[in-house]
């Protein structure tokens, strides 16, 4: 049995962090759902300029779109909608089997409003309408500016993909305000049924770190960190607070691992997959990443609800001179500010194509 449907098996979702439309095209998407147990995706900024800047393939698309008077912003995400609504069919079905608990894909709001609630919560509304897809998550970065913009968006009935959380303080109060979103809904007499996940980054903590630590201490500190989220995860859902929530008939908000693609050559491809096994949660890797674990990977023990280690690790981070607070901090805003030079990537390799494709024609 491969270690990917080992860890569906037991809990734990699979999706791919990365979209083109040569995955959609070739089957590759199709393939990887049905013989790698892929239950979901995600993407970002960073992938849709990665995929547009070395393919031909959305060329045809780009061009008519120029015709239609189309450009910038507006030209992208009718591209990424194109290809997230063809995704989000192919995963229709598991949402459909799981009752809305898997099966999604996420579409992020301009990171250009990372720092700007009205804005984002605008945003997310309208590119959630313009899918017209039930299994989409509309990804909102849980910057401090953001929190508002996610409580605001799961009352209005959006489901929300909180993105850029570094840290278990970040995680609870990404997980506060989709809970005060859905307490607003039921004492409003909505339906509370919303779903959102908690992207919590990982791989980025041991690269921001790596000259900085003994040997012995190296790419041990992401999962470490992850460990204490999970442990305030389990404590969450089992307060009271939750279990009201819960019991007027909501859904728990699942914790996600992000960024575990492995970053240093030397690690194991597969380490964070490994390490971060645990029910009730969601793994979204890399392409790479996947295709490893489904090769020669091997599923660890589930991670403990207690943390298990993790204050003990993080001890020793304190001692070699590691202020993980200040540094989650840090990571959270070079993280915005890494998406927004992904953005404005983007919008030249769009303005560029748009202009020697049309100038072509």
């Amino acid at each position: 049995m491969k270690a990917t449907q080992t860890l569906h098996e037991q809990g734990q979702s699979l999706w791919l962090d990365n979209i083109t439309r040569d995955l959609l095209d070739t089957g590759t998407l199709a393939r990887y759902i049905a013989e790698l147990s892929v239950t979901g995706l995600t993407s970002n900024p960073t992938i849709f300029d990665h995929a547009i800047k070395n393919s031909a393939t959305y060329d045809a698309a780009i061009r008519n779109k120029v015709k239609e008077g189309k450009s910038g912003e507006d030209l992208f995400f009718e591209l990424a909608l194109e290809d997230l609504t063809r995704a989000a069919d192919l995963f229709r079905p598991i949402w459909d089997r799981t009752r809305g608990v898997d099966g999604w894909v996420s579409l992020e709001v301009s990171p250009m409003l990372a720092h700007d609630t009205a804005s984002t919560l605008t945003a997310a509304k309208t590119l959630h309408a313009r899918a017209r897809r039930l299994n989409l998550l509309i990804k909102i970065p849980g910057t401090k500016e953001g929190l508002p913009a996610i409580e605001e968006a799961i009352f209005a009935g959006i489901p929300i993909n909180v993105t850029l959380l570094f840290s278990a303080q970040h995680y609870l109060a990404a997980a506060d305000a989709f809970i005060r979103g859905i307490e607003r809904r039921a004492a409003a007499g909505l339906q509370p049924e919303i779903e959102s996940v908690a992207s919590v980054f990982i791989s980025r903590w041991d690269a921001a770190v790596k000259d900085r630590v003994p040997e012995a201490l190296r790419n041990q500190l992401g999962i470490a960190i992850a460990k204490r989220t999970y442990k305030a995860y389990r404590a969450l859902l089992g307060s009271p607070r939750w279990q009201r929530v819960f019991n007027a008939g909501a859904r728990p908000q699942r914790l996600l691992w992000a960024s575990t693609g492995t970053k240093d050559p030397g690690a194991s491809d597969v380490l964070y997959v490994k390490a971060l096994a645990a029910p009730f949660t969601v793994n979204t890797m890399p392409e790479g990443t996947l295709k490893a674990l489904a090769d020669h990977g091997a599923v660890g023990e589930m991670l403990p609800a207690d943390g298990g280690d993790c204050e003990e690790v993080l001890g020793r981070f304190a001692s070699a001179g590691i202020d993980v607070d200040s540094l989650a901090t840090q990571l959270q805003d070079e993280g915005a500010k890494s998406f927004v030079n992904s953005w404005h990537e983007l919008m030249d390799v769009i303005a560029r194509k748009s202009a020697a494709l049309a100038k072509a024609s």
